[in-house]
């Protein structure tokens, strides 16, 4: 069965609620079973344990997009974080590009709709780049971050992203 999700409209402020971790097995299916399921959900815990050391928690983070002049301002820690963003490929995909201050960081994620928002999910590598830099931003060590990408290993394809509530 196909499960369809509306595509968003990014528009307004998100508040961070937790991390969202998608795996593919090496056949390059999504892993949308029981074990899977109970695979991304654990490793989600982890990802959430790992950002709240440095900080990043539900209630620490938002983004505010503004659609009409396509820029962003994602805020950690009180810090801002501004940039530019296009959606593309019929509104399930977006590119953030960070300004100056991040030395315009680009990431390229996956956009899905959920009942609360939004969810971004991001190659785990470009997650935990991203992740560094916001670390140094804030102030924190970005040592506990280095794990994050070796949570799914012996998957093919492995996103961290943020579940965004509106």
């Amino acid at each position: 069965s196909v499960v369809y999700s509306a595509p968003i409209s990014l528009n307004g402020t998100y508040s961070y609620a937790g991390s969202a971790v998608s795996i593919s097995q090496t056949n390059g299916s999504v892993v949308n079973n029981l074990a899977g399921s109970a695979v991304s959900t654990t490793i989600e815990g982890k990802v959430d344990e790992n950002l709240a050391k440095i900080g990043i928690q539900p209630g620490s983070m938002t983004v505010t997009f503004d659609r009409d002049t396509e820029t962003f301002i994602w805020t950690v820690a009180g810090i801002p974080l501004p940039g530019t963003f296009k959606v593309g490929n019929n509104e399930e995909t977006v590119t953030l590009t960070f300004g100056k201050n991040m030395q315009f960081f680009t990431l390229t994620g996956n956009l899905e709709s959920t009942a609360s928002g939004a969810k971004i999910l991001f190659p785990a590598q470009r997650t935990a780049a991203f992740l560094k830099k916001v670390a140094t931003k804030i102030g924190q060590s970005e040592g506990t971050l280095g794990t994050i990408t070796k949570l799914a290993d012996g998957f093919d394809s492995y996103k961290i992203g943020f579940k965004l509530a509106k």
